[in-house]
């Protein structure tokens, strides 16, 4: 802290913030401005929780009594998916809404602050992580309602909340990057479901993949999400006696999210706030 001296001969001190701390203050703004947005307009959130809550009674009750696992109740088995799922498409509000803000020219507004290039993005992934919060917190009371129960202990239950909603964070970077690479809002949502109906459902989200066909099954069993999903149903001990591939990733799930949550968060942060840069830039 250093003093200044007024007209008047006073000296009144002046606080010098670290760069850091300043970081921080720019993203809590932000991030503080998309959840006033969120509250201010709550059907997003209805309806990014009535989706996931669709998913939960299709399968469980329409297609339960169908559809057998070896080893585990079918429930059990499919709520995994379920949270996978959820976190994974929320993570496209990122996207969505940084080509929302291209369009309507709120990043040309921001350039005129000051404040640091990478605040926008920190508070729009933040504000998104707060929102699959609360969509696993109603995705899980859905659970339990349908019959869904937790069979591990308190420890490994919050890490496998604490491993989904990382996982998320760093996926919605990768869809904040594709949300500034696109033309128009409308081309997102087109572009990320061609990337995520493959990812959720070509998986073990909602079936064992030894049971899809061999191409299908090799993908599946190599697919992130589905190792998001394995590491989901060991931590709430839901994997009862169900067979598990003999692939690296399946015998080792958590560690597999681990390094893939590592090398998003290494590979695309820079590169989305490399990107926001130039634009704000122009």
């Amino acid at each position: 802290m250093t003093a200044t001296t007024t007209a008047l001969g006073r000296q009144l001190p002046v606080v010098v913030t670290s760069p850091a701390a300043v970081w921080f203050e720019d993203g809590w703004t932000v991030t503080k401005r998309n959840l006033i947005k969120i509250k201010r307009s709550p059907d997003m959130l209805v309806f990014a929780v009535l989706q996931p809550i669709m998913f939960v009674l299709l399968f469980s009750q329409v297609y339960g009594g169908a559809i057998q696992v070896q080893g585990t109740d079918y429930t059990q088995f499919l709520m995994a998916g379920i949270f996978a799922q959820t976190v994974v498409f929320g993570a496209t509000f990122s996207g969505s809404a940084m080509a929302q803000d291209l369009k309507e020219g709120l990043i040309d507004r921001f350039r005129t602050l000051p404040m640091s290039a990478s605040a926008v993005l920190v508070g729009r992934t933040n504000s998104d992580l707060v929102l699959n919060a609360i969509s696993m917190t109603i995705m899980m009371l859905t659970g339990l309602v349908v019959g869904w129960r937790v069979n591990s202990s308190p420890l490994e239950f919050l890490a496998g909340i604490g491993l989904l909603l990382l996982f998320s964070y760093s996926f919605s970077w990768v869809m904040a990057l594709l949300g500034m690479s696109v033309k128009t809002p409308e081309v997102i949502n087109n572009a990320s479901f061609m990337i995520l109906f493959p990812l959720t459902f070509i998986s073990n989200a909602f079936v064992p993949s030894e049971t899809l066909p061999l191409v299908l099954r090799v993908f599946a069993e190599w697919n992130p999400v589905s190792s998001l999903v394995q590491a989901a149903r060991e931590l709430f001990g839901n994997v009862g006696s169900a067979p598990v591939p003999d692939i690296w990733t399946m015998q080792h799930p958590v560690l597999t999210v681990l390094i893939g949550i590592g090398v998003m968060l290494v590979v695309f942060v820079p590169w989305a706030v490399n990107k926001y840069t130039r634009i704000s830039a122009k």
